[in-house]
């Protein structure tokens, strides 16, 4: 690798001066709002835990970009930088649970009480921060590369916010919603096939964490708790067909689950 010299290095300093200073100014308002949260001083909380969130995501992006430039301008990948990132998305989406709560394959009856604080937030807005979050999620695991020690960490990443943007939806509205005259038509469908795809493909990444990686029956269990909240939501929507190819694969991959735990015993 060439030596990075000198103007090298005052060049990119110089040009993510200005992003430092956008970087700073959300870390303050993320401290303050930390700050009024233990206070109690905050109205509408559920809300303002919203805006954060997405605050904190564009935080994620100013570091991935700083990242980027190092890169480009000097030739290294800062992964400081990175890490930053990564745990500016798990901030985010701590804020984001603590609104549309972390559970899985949660009954929408149950679901409904939590977004019921959130009735106000558009459906247009839920399915952009959804949108938001799944890219910001990609962006990351793009830029720390294929061979990563965060890996297989990043399906836990991928995994919350699947259930985060599941949760996300309304379902008290959702199927009054789904009729092509209305106006959130177009999002609401978006949104979940959206929903549809991600929860697949959690299940998915936690079976291969299980084979690959952990070995614990435990990324197993989850695996099957992402498939059996797709199968909720195809039931719900009465796409009976697609609800009996997911129980046939719950079936399946239960009967798996219990096979490598007898052989663990």
């Amino acid at each position: 690798m060439a030596k990075i010299t000198q103007q090298a290095r005052k060049n990119y300093t110089d040009y993510i001066n200005k992003y430092k200073t956008i970087i700073d100014e959300i870390v303050a308002k993320e401290n303050k709002f930390n700050l009024d949260i233990k206070a109690n001083n905050l109205e509408n909380a559920e809300y303002a835990k919203i805006e954060i969130a997405d605050a904190v995501l564009n935080l994620s992006s100013y570091f991935i970009l700083l990242n980027t430039l190092s890169t480009t301008l000097l030739g290294v990948k800062n992964e400081n930088y990175l890490n930053e990132a990564r745990k500016a998305i798990y901030r985010a989406m701590i804020l984001i649970e603590g609104v549309v709560t972390n559970t899985i394959d949660i009954p929408f009856s149950e679901l409904s009480e939590h977004l019921e604080k959130i009735s106000e937030f558009s459906d247009v807005k839920r399915f952009d921060f959804s949108k938001k979050l799944a890219f910001t999620i990609d962006t990351i695991k793009e830029a720390f590369g294929e061979n990563s020690k965060w890996k297989w960490s990043f399906v836990e990443l991928e995994g919350r916010s699947a259930t985060i943007i599941k949760n996300l939806i309304n379902y008290r509205t959702l199927i009054s919603g789904m009729d092509p005259t209305s106006s959130t038509y177009e999002v609401r469908m978006n949104h979940l096939i959206m929903v549809k795809k991600i929860l697949m493909t959690a299940a998915t990444r936690y079976r291969e964490k299980y084979e690959l990686n952990t070995f614990r029956i435990d990324d197993f269990k989850l695996a099957l708790n992402y498939l059996s909240a797709l199968r909720r939501l195809h039931i719900y929507l009465g796409e009976t067909n697609e609800a009996e190819t997911v129980k046939k694969n719950l079936e399946i991959w239960k009967a798996k689950m219990e096979k490598d735990s007898s052989k663990s015993v």
